[in-house]
C-alpha cells in the first residue's frame, strides 16, 4: 500500500441551481479542482463519480461515462471512470474507491467527485427517489420517508438520554452560523433555537429546520500517491484512513436503532488505520442529515459518551472555537445536501481546513480532521481521517 495524498478540490457552489445543468455543475467543480492541483487532464488516470440517482432527478443513467466525455476525459486517453452508488453516502464511496486505486498502486492520479442535480423534478418525486436509500419492501412501500425514520431515531433518542428539544435545535444553530461563513453555503443565514422550535412540524419531533434540504450541487478532489504530491502543490493533505462499514438496511432490524453500528464499526477502523486516538482530531465533518444524526454520530465515533452529545453541543464544545468543531462547513444542515456530492464536499471542508484556507470559518491550528459520510439510516458508513503535511 503507497501512502496517499490529496492534491486539489473544488466546488461549485450548493442550492437550487436553476442556471447549472448536470454536466456544467460537474465541469466547474473537475475543473477547479485541477486548476487547484496544478494538474493537466492529460495527466488523469481514473476517475470514481458518486452519484446515488441521476435516474430518478434528471433521468438518466451512465453517469460515469457522461462526465468523463462532459469533462474531456473520454475521447482522448479514454480513461476508466466508474459511478459509486450508496445513497447518501456515494461520494465518501466513491473517495474511497479513488483512495484504493492510488494506494494499491493501480493508478497515480485520480479524481474523486460527486453530484447531483435533485430539484428539476417535483417534491414528490424527490421523496420517492431519496425513500429508495431505505428498505423499499418493509419501509418505504408503508409510506415510511427518511424524515420518519429518523424522527424513529430520535424519539426513541430522547426517551432513553433525555435529550431536549432545545438541545436537539441547538445543533441546527450552531451549522446555520457555521454555513453563513462559507462561500459555498445554500443557507448562509444564521437561526435561533427559537426558529427551530417554530419551524413546521414534520415527523414528531423532527421540524423543517432539523431537516436538511433538497440541493444541487458537485464536488471533486484529486489523489496521487503522497511521494509525488510535491510535485503538484505546496500543499498535500495526506490520507491517513478511508474505511466503511455496512448495517442493516431497514431501521428495525438493528441492534439498538439509537446507534449506528456502521459508524462504530467505520470508525474504529479508521483510528486503527491512522495509529490514532480521538483526542487527536482537530474537526470532523459529520453527516447531519437531521439534527438527531449529528448528535448519534458524534457519539458513534467515539468522540463523548452514549447520551451526553446533546450536553456537549448545548455546552458549546461542537462550536467553531469549541474543543472539538463539528461541520465547521455548516454541514448537510446549512450547506445543502446534493446526495452524491455530500462525501466529497466534507472531504474539500476538510483539506481546506487543514491547509488554513477556510475563511471565515476556519479551525485555528488544526492539523487533523475527519469525515463522516451516510448512506441510508446507516447502512453504509464511510470515514476518513487526514493530516496535514507541514
Amino acid at each position: 500500500m503507497r501512502e496517499v495524498a490529496v492534491i486539489g478540490v473544488g466546488l461549485t457552489t450548493f442550492g437550487e441551481k436553476w442556471d447549472s445543468s448536470f454536466r456544467q455543475m460537474c465541469v466547474e467543480a473537475g475543473i477547479k479542482a485541477l486548476e487547484d492541483a496544478d494538474v493537466d487532464g492529460n495527466q488523469i488516470d481514473e476517475m470514481f463519480v458518486g452519484n446515488m440517482s441521476g435516474g430518478r432527478f434528471i433521468l438518466q443513467e451512465h453517469i460515469s461515462a457522461l462526465i468523463a466525455d462532459a469533462v474531456g476525459l473520454a475521447s482522448t486517453r479514454h480513461i476508466p471512470a466508474t459511478r459509486t452508488e450508496a445513497a447518501c453516502a456515494s461520494g465518501g464511496l466513491a473517495f474511497r474507491q479513488a483512495y484504493m486505486s492510488v494506494a494499491s498502486g493501480m493508478s497515480d492520479v485520480v479524481i474523486a467527485a460527486g453530484v447531483e442535480k435533485m430539484t428539476d423534478v417535483d417534491g414528490g418525486v424527490t421523496t420517492d427517489a431519496l425513500a429508495g436509500a431505505a428498505d423499499r419492501e418493509w419501509e418505504g412501500i408503508y409510506g415510511v420517508t427518511f424524515p420518519s425514520l429518523y424522527a424513529m431515531i430520535a424519539r426513541d433518542y430522547m426517551h432513553r438520554y433525555g435529550l431536549t428539544r432545545e438541545q436537539l435545535a441547538q445543533v441546527a444553530v450552531k451549522n446555520h452560523y457555521n454555513g453563513a461563513r462559507n462561500p459555498i453555503a445554500q443557507f448562509r443565514k444564521e437561526i435561533t433555537i427559537d426558529t427551530v422550535l417554530n419551524s413546521t412540524l414534520v415527523a414528531d419531533p423532527i421540524r423543517l429546520m432539523d431537516c436538511s434540504p433538497v440541493t444541487d450541487g458537485a464536488a471533486a478532489v484529486i489523489l496521487c500517491p503522497l511521494e509525488r504530491a510535491k510535485e503538484f502543490t505546496d500543499s498535500p493533505v495526506k490520507v491517513l484512513a478511508s474505511t466503511q462499514a455496512t448495517d442493516t438496511i431497514a431501521l428495525h432490524d438493528r441492534r439498538d436503532i439509537s446507534t449506528l453500528d456502521a459508524t462504530v464499526a467505520a470508525g474504529n477502523r479508521a483510528f486503527e488505520m491512522a495509529k490514532l486516538e480521538r483526542k487527536d482530531i482537530d474537526l470532523v465533518e459529520v453527516h447531519d442529515c437531521f439534527t438527531i444524526a449529528e448528535l448519534c454520530a458524534i457519539e458513534d465515533l467515539g468522540f463523548c459518551e452514549k447520551g451526553k452529545a446533546g450536553i456537549m453541543t448545548e455546552e458549546g464544545e461542537t462550536a467553531l472555537c469549541g474543543r472539538l468543531p463539528i461541520n465547521p462547513s455548516g454541514g448537510l444542515k446549512a450547506c445543502g445536501h446534493p446526495v452524491g456530492a455530500t462525501g466529497i464536499k466534507q472531504v474539500c471542508e476538510v483539506v481546506e481546513q487543514l491547509r488554513g484556507e477556510a475563511t471565515g470559518r476556519q479551525v485555528e491550528g488544526a492539523e487533523i480532521g475527519m469525515t463522516h459520510n451516510v448512506g441510508g439510516t446507516g447502512a453504509t458508513v464511510v470515514t476518513n481521517i487526514f493530516r496535514r503535511v507541514n
